[in-house]
């Protein structure tokens, strides 16, 4: 099962034990991704993931969080990309 979905969102800081950076998917994108989240997911409700952001791409998997789902943006990726948080990005999502 293949599902590609592209959004447009801004990056924020999570300032938790394990501090992360991450943009929220839409409400509208998040109901297409909980309509087949149960064949793909593994664990706490996580969902495999392509991302690409740019010209960068990587494999990490969406955290559900409060009906919706988050992208992890890694470190190595906004220095890529010269990223910071409060920037605007276009998503793409490719659900393995």
């Amino acid at each position: 099962m293949m599902q590609n979905i592209e959004f447009n969102g801004k990056i924020w800081f999570w300032k938790g034990p394990a501090p992360w950076y991450f943009v929220t998917v839409p409400a509208k994108q998040c109901r297409d991704l909980k309509a087949i989240s149960g064949a793909v997911t593994y664990g706490w409700g996580m969902i495999p993931v392509n991302v690409r952001i740019g010209t960068s791409e990587w494999k990490t998997s969406l955290f559900p969080k409060a009906d919706r789902y988050l992208v992890p943006i890694k470190a190595s990726i906004r220095k890529a990309e010269n990223l910071e948080e409060g920037d605007q990005v276009t998503v793409r999502l490719e659900v393995r």
